[in-house]
């Protein structure tokens, strides 16, 4: 492994190469997403950004002139995968970097193997504690569960809600957000009236919206969680005719949403999304405009399927680890490690990222867009 990109090859390099010029190795960055199993929506589109971007950077010339090679394995959303194929990239792989952790689950399990190993690790999952404590090796791109409620609540203040039901998905995402909406909650003047939960493998979740919606006073309701239970939600909520706004969360922000809960039944949701999902409602001056439309017009001629946020993560998670890679002028993870962590004013699908030792995500509410479905397709929420 080579230690500065910018070095000039040895003399034994160039014995080994029969003097014929550089000899330096690629640059290994490693991946282990969930591209198969239930987070697979996630994970899918994650995967195919990274396998597109590499591409592309690789036929632009690379980092600093070396090619890129990643080396990604499809841990089907099982935590246990995740850390052995996390074990593998170190150890075997030998790579300088992994982007990954599609779920918060795998996501925990991954941050202790790089730790260990001392190699940077960008999550693409939600959770809070992904970050927080911070470590020194573990960061990620999406907003935090607790920033989604804080932008929710947010927003049902300024429509004058003060007493919300809310139904959580007891998966890692949702049972953080829930914790993370709950610690917060009061600070906006509302009042949880009703709290419900639901299993990750629920396929009806009448009973429990019944119960919210027999609760007196409730004027809006909040689903915490990702996957195929928020759906599932939605078109329980609709089906009941309950006459309340419903809010979701960010682990939900892509079409694919909306098609599984199906456009009657989602329309007039709302949820805290990104700039990508309405990359062409935002003004010319915005600076995350250009990024957004070169990111999707590229992955959607290169894939033939819409962009979505999750995708959106993996592309500012490579986006951030180039930055870094060069501006480091090194493959060694450490100095990886430490560029990352200065990175500053980098504009992102997700929004503009300036890291410090005390944050390992770098963001904050104002790259957060509100969002309502309407005709199926995604609004802005002025």
């Amino acid at each position: 492994m080579m230690a500065k990109l910018t070095t000039t090859t040895t003399l034994a390099a160039l014995l080994a190469f029969g003097l014929s010029g550089t000899a330096l190795a690629d640059i290994k960055i490693g991946a282990t997403l969930s591209a198969t199993g239930p987070a697979a929506f996630l994970g899918d589109p994650e995967a195919k950004t990274l396998e597109m971007l590499v591409k592309d950077l690789n036929a632009k010339g690379g980092i600093n002139g070396e090619k890129v090679d990643l080396v990604s394995y499809d841990d089907g959303g099982d935590p246990n995968k995740a850390r052995t194929f996390a074990t593998r990239l170190v150890e075997d792989d030998e790579v300088v970097a992994i982007i990954g952790g599609t779920t918060t689950g795998t996501s925990m399990t991954i941050i202790p193997v790089a730790e260990d190993a001392e190699v940077p690790f960008i999550s693409l999952a939600g959770a809070i504690e992904i970050i927080d404590p911070v470590r020194p090796f573990a960061f990620k791109t999406p907003h935090t569960d607790k920033m989604a409620c804080a932008k929710i609540f947010e927003n049902m203040k300024t429509r004058g809600f003060t007493r919300i039901g809310m139904i959580s998905g007891s998966d890692g995402f949702g049972d953080s957000m829930r914790k993370q909406c709950l610690a917060i909650v009061g600070d906006y003047g509302i009042e949880v009236a009703a709290d419900e939960r639901y299993g990750p493998q629920d396929a009806d979740m009448t009973p429990q919206l019944t119960n919210i919606k027999g609760t007196d006073g409730i004027q809006a309701v909040l689903n915490p969680g990702f996957g195929q239970g928020p759906a599932i939600v939605t078109r329980n909520y609709h089906q009941l005719a309950i006459d309340l706004p419903l809010y979701q969360s960010h682990g939900v922000a892509s079409k694919g949403f909306i098609d599984l809960a199906g456009k009657d039944a989602a329309e007039g949701v709302r949820l805290p999304g990104t700039a990508l999902l309405v990359g062409d409602l935002l003004p010319e001056g915005d600076p995350q405009k250009p990024v957004v439309d070169a990111y999707k017009a590229e992955f959607e001629k290169e894939t033939g399927t819409p962009v979505s946020t999750f995708g959106g993560y993996a592309h500012d998670a490579f986006a951030i680890l180039v930055d870094a890679i060069k501006r480091a002028g090194s493959d060694d993870p450490q100095a990886i490690r430490d560029a990352i962590e200065k990175t500053s004013g980098l504009v992102g699908t997700t929004g503009t990222v300036t890291m410090s030792p005390e944050d390992h995500l770098g963001l904050d509410l104002t790259a957060f867009r509100m969002l309502e479905i309407k005709d199926g397709g995604w609004t802005l929420v002025e």
